[in-house]
């Protein structure tokens, strides 16, 4: 199956331990188009500046990614983050943040991007994400992301997008700050019932929680990762592994089981997304690596 992917689409400045880095490929969209796309055809929805790196344009054609949805506005700027991470890489001060071009995002996309089968609203204003869904056809699962922002200024137009999705993908603290309950299992089941048939808590370095209908419940392992660069779009990229491998399933009726598999392969991606700044372990990532990948976290969550 087809995805679609929206999201947003930036420069990213990035200092941690490690090293200090500028002009990188970020965003959401990016992240989670270039993890999708891994799996199945893929197109990016979002809005850039003329300032934009040719160079991040060229590696998108490169792995094939549909970029008629990707608007490049003439005279516009692109969305820049500027961030610093410390200790171990837990904890990240925004330096900066130009919004530029997506202050004004009008998503538009073609009839074939519009027939996508699956559809990620990764994480961008609620807004923004019910107005894409809006141009798409009658996509199979529909997933979103979200982040602390949106729950604090843009709250309704979140809930609203909560009715009309198949999963919510949440990171832990925002999971508590929406549902106003600190015990995540409880969290898990408050966000259920305010509209997605399958809620994913993300934990980080611990793993991702999974809830889905008749009270399942599956808790997922995170990779242990010994060397870590940059953990800047590693929930990006676990939700567009997650995306990506549901579409590999086929055009049918997604179950419980298919997004346990998917989480684990989620969660895979996100592990090789940290190795390195922005998206370069990912692009270059092997077919071969990834399976490795996977047998191993199996291995380590297997009980004898």
């Amino acid at each position: 199956m087809s995805i679609l992917v929206a999201g947003t689409v930036a420069i990213d400045n990035i200092k941690t331990p490690v090293a200090n880095h500028e002009n990188l490929l970020g965003g959401s969209g990016s992240f989670a188009a270039i993890s999708a796309n891994f799996f199945a055809p893929t197109s990016l929805v979002g809005v850039v500046g003329d300032d934009f790196p040719p160079e991040h344009l060229d590696l998108f054609r490169g792995l094939n990614i549909n970029l008629d949805g990707l608007q490049i506005i003439e005279g516009g700027t692109s969305f820049r983050w500027t961030g610093e991470y410390f200790d171990n890489m837990n904890r990240r001060e925004t330096l900066d943040t130009h919004l530029g071009v997506i202050e004004t995002f009008e998503p538009k996309i073609t009839p074939e991007i519009a027939s996508a089968r699956i559809v990620l609203l990764a994480n961008m204003s609620p807004r923004n994400q019910l107005d894409t869904l809006a141009l798409c056809g009658d996509p199979a699962f529909v997933i979103a992301d979200t982040m602390d922002l949106w729950i604090n200024i843009a709250r309704d137009d979140l809930m609203e997008l909560l009715g009309k999705i198949d999963l919510l993908v949440i990171n832990d603290t925002e999971a508590q700050q929406l549902t106003e309950d600190h015990n995540l299992i409880v969290a898990g089941d408050i966000l259920r019932s305010m509209g997605p048939r399958f809620v994913v808590i993300k934990k980080g370095e611990h793993g991702a929680l999974l809830f889905g209908p008749d009270d399942r419940f599956f808790s997922g392992a995170a990779y242990p990762l010994r060397n870590l660069h940059d953990p800047t779009g590693a929930g990006d990229t676990f939700a567009g592994g997650l995306a990506g491998h549901l579409a590999a399933n086929g055009d049918r009726d997604l179950v419980f089981d298919d997004l346990m598999h998917a989480l684990v392969y989620g969660s895979a991606l996100a592990s090789f997304s940290c190795e390195t700044f922005s998206i370069h372990r990912i692009h270059s990532l092997t077919e071969d690596e990834l399976n490795q990948r996977i047998e191993e976290l199996k291995r380590y969550s297997h009980l004898p």
